[in-house]
């Protein structure tokens, strides 16, 4: 049930993370600028929707935590669907870099991440948490806050890739390098 440590991320994010992804970026052909721009928007998007998820599962995890504290009773799972609004409200708004989306959906999801969120714990077991031991329920909470930071981390150095093709198409037009007739043809 519990993922193991050192999973790897996928080739593609592995690398947009290398160091030498942008390389000599003013060399680049602002073709492949903006493509680099695109494929780094496409995976924090990816890594977004991933965090989503993993502060859903947390949010869950954390509400059972504080129901056995309080000496509730457990919930089946349509008790748990009908809680679910509540136990997501609270995690609407958290630190951050203050970025709004650029796109609505899903981007794409990192197949190896993905495996990682899930070997955490996977959406089935989730929902039966009374079924979770008092040890397995804090195992999974700080595994999934630390691949949560994980997550974040990537999407920080995705942003940092994303400023820096910004900066350059911005320097591109203001120098007169491209024009925005380029974008139309």
């Amino acid at each position: 049930m519990w993922a193991p440590t050192g999973v790897t991320v996928s080739s593609t994010l592995e690398a947009i993370l290398a160091d030498d992804y942008l390389g000599d970026v003013a060399a680049l052909s602002i073709e492949d600028v903006r493509a680099r721009r695109a494929e780094c928007k496409d995976i924090e998007t990816g890594l977004s929707y991933l965090r989503r998820l993993v502060q859903g599962r947390l949010d869950v995890v954390a509400a059972e935590q504080g129901r056995r504290s309080d000496g509730g009773e457990g919930d089946d799972l349509e008790g748990l669907i009908s809680r679910l609004p509540d136990l997501l409200a609270g995690s609407t708004r958290t630190e951050g870099t203050g970025r709004l989306p650029s796109s609505i959906g899903t981007g794409t999801v990192d197949d190896a991440l993905q495996d990682e969120l899930d070997g955490i714990i996977t959406d089935s077991r989730l929902g039966q948490p009374g079924e979770l031991t008092d040890d397995e329920l804090r195992e999974a909470a700080a595994s999934l806050a630390a691949f949560e930071q994980k997550v974040s981390g990537h999407r920080r150095s995705l942003f940092d890739r994303i400023d820096a093709l910004e900066a350059e198409l911005t320097r591109r037009y203001k120098s007169g390098e491209a024009s925005v007739d380029s974008l139309l043809s």
